[in-house]
Formats: structure tokens, sequence, C-alpha cells
């Protein structure tokens, strides 16, 4: 089992579950799922770029990258419905728990200047979204193989109803909030 799932188990599940009040376990809330985004517009006309996006996301989170297409077509940026303008990946089940534990405690500590997560980052349900400027924080990637700094969206989806108890989950989990 997953460090941070058994930490979730073991610690995080009862101190909610005091906190909330909660009268069935099955309101705690717990991980859903993490999805890992990268844009790449320059993918469009450079198809090893894409490659090698979907090789690097493939490398930091353990599970195969898809890459996105464009809903509209939108003359100004040269972009036609169907191309291929980024990479994403959704987590699930073990390799969320493990990539969560290398994102809270290896790659976020690597960041440059590093004062903490925006505690602001949730959407009103209990999800939260942050941004990374490079995907060079995390030690999968090899600084020397790649060809252009990318930055990405990581959304963890979490099962909570609000955002008050989605912080105080997440926040037990470990994630590194500033302030």
């Amino acid at each position: 089992m997953a460090r941070l799932k058994e930490m979730y188990v073991k610690e995080v599940a009862p101190a909610l579950m005091q906190k909330f009040q909660y009268k069935s376990s099955m309101q705690i809330p717990r991980l859903d799922k993490i999805v890992v985004s990268v844009g790449c517009g320059d993918c469009k006309d450079n198809a090893k770029a894409l490659d090698n996006v979907i090789k690097e996301i493939t490398a930091l989170t353990g599970q195969k990258a898809v890459a996105t297409t464009a809903r509209k077509s939108i003359a100004n940026f040269k972009l036609r419905e169907g191309m291929k303008v980024g990479v994403k990946v959704t987590l699930r089940q073990e390799r969320m728990w493990e990539f969560l534990d290398r994102l809270f405690n290896v790659a976020l500590p690597r960041v440059r200047d590093f004062r903490g997560i925006s505690p602001d980052a949730f959407d009103g349900r209990g999800n939260y979204s942050l941004g990374l400027k490079e995907q060079i924080i995390f030690p999968e990637i090899d600084y020397d193989k790649i060809e252009k700094l990318r930055g990405m969206n990581i959304a963890i989806c979490t099962t909570a109803k609000t955002d008050e108890e989605a912080r105080e989950f997440l926040r037990l989990m470990g994630a590194p909030f500033a302030g």
C-alpha cells in the first residue's frame, strides 16, 4: 500500500471524522483522481515535440499520457478543430497516491524560493488546482534531455463537499500550504 494512502487510513480519516462530526465513514473526504495536463501550442506544427511531452509526462506519472485535441477552430492562432494541442493523464488508485506523495514531498520543495502553495485555489466543490512553471522539479525528468521547459496543471479531485473540508483534508495529507 502507498505510504500516503496508509497515512490516510490510519491518521487522516479518523481526524476528519472527529473534526467534522460525520455520521458515516462514507462522508469522509477522500482522493478521487489527479489530472495532470500540459498545453503545448507549438505541438500543432511539430509532432516530435508532442512525442517528447508525452514521454516526459508518462515518465513522471507512471502512466501513458494521451494527446488532447482542439475543440474549436481559431483563425488568429492558426488552429483547426481536431489538431493536437496538449497532453493529459488521469491518475487513479495506487498511481494517484504515489504521484501525490512525490509531488508534496519531493517535487514542490525543489521549487526555487518555495514558500508553499496557495490555500485559495479551490473551485468551490472541494477540488484543488495548481500550476507548475517547469517540469524539471520532478526527479524523473533528466535536465539534459528536455528540449523546452513546459509548465503543467495539476488538478486534485476529492469527494469533499466544501472547500473547508478539502483544505483540511489536503493539510492533513501534508500539502505545503503557504501561511
